[in-house]
């Protein structure tokens, strides 16, 4: 009967021990999903080499549009994505009934005018013909890039959902607004005077973002975050995930590889 007790005890010890190992295993592997272009190369180069410092396997998942993304990440297919600013994210999982949280605010393609005709700010002509992305989100932003530029003046509160031309209070260039779908707006860099091109359709068209003879003064608002499940948003991955990205070999991989992307405010102090 000894033998018998002895015996079981050591292969529940055992099948402890494997369940633990088990566990440790399953808990060290991550799936992080990134669109396609200067994002998956962030998580690459800057996120998933120091993640994997800390012991982590890490899945580099890519993708080429803006639903997926999130979709997997409520399913359990991913454990975190970067693609996504605050508005974007609040807005698709109010649509979609979602709980999602972010973790920590990543440096960020900005939006910039582009010009073949025009080398400064200060060449623009009256009735030049200017291309803005279509979508309220991209267009409050362009909206609020020229009022910086001292270009227009726009009405107060501008709602980012609801963004359009009938927001601009003063055009004293009366510059002439050519609404196109962001993806195109690379390409209208040669047809029209001046284009307003998000970041990611600018690089994804190999341009180069220091050529903008305006860049965005973005606010955190508008820049990308590490997101995950809300349920998520204490784990141990998400604490690692969030030290990775405040570490200093992050910033250093940033400055060499993301030139001109711009910072968000934690990493300014």
């Amino acid at each position: 009967m000894k033998k018998l007790i002895f015996t079981l005890l050591t292969a529940l010890f055992f099948l402890a021990l494997t369940a633990c190992s088990s566990t440790d295993s399953k808990e060290k592997q991550i799936t992080i999903g990134a669109t396609a272009g200067p994002y998956s190369d962030m998580v690459n180069k800057a996120i998933k080499p120091l993640l994997e410092k800390k012991g982590y396997k890490v899945k580099v998942v890519e993708f080429s549009d803006y639903i997926q993304p999130n979709l997997a990440l409520s399913k359990g297919d991913l454990d975190a994505n970067l693609f996504q600013h605050k508005v974007y994210m609040e807005n698709f999982a109010k649509e979609k009934n979602l709980k999602l949280s972010e973790v920590i605010i990543v440096p960020t393609a900005p939006m910039g005018l582009y010009s073949d005709k025009f080398k400064s700010l200060d060449d623009i002509k009256e009735g030049s013909t200017l291309a803005i992305p279509n979508d309220p989100v991209n267009l409050a932003r362009t909206l609020i890039m020229l009022q910086d530029a001292g270009l227009i003046t726009i009405k107060d509160n501008v709602n980012q959902l609801t963004a359009s031309e009938k927001d601009v209070k003063e055009n004293p260039k009366k510059l002439n607004f050519k609404p196109l779908e962001a993806a195109q707006l690379p390409r209208a860099v040669q047809s029209a005077d001046i284009a307003a091109v998000p970041g990611n359709f600018a690089l994804a068209a190999k341009m180069d973002l220091l050529d903008a003879i305006q860049l965005e003064k973005m606010p955190d608002l508008y820049r990308n975050r590490v997101v995950v499940n809300t349920k998520d948003v204490k784990s141990q991955f998400a604490k690692d995930l969030k030290e990775v990205v405040e570490s200093k070999a992050f910033e250093e991989e940033i400055d060499k590889d993301f030139k001109g992307f711009g910072k968000p405010e934690w990493m300014k102090k």
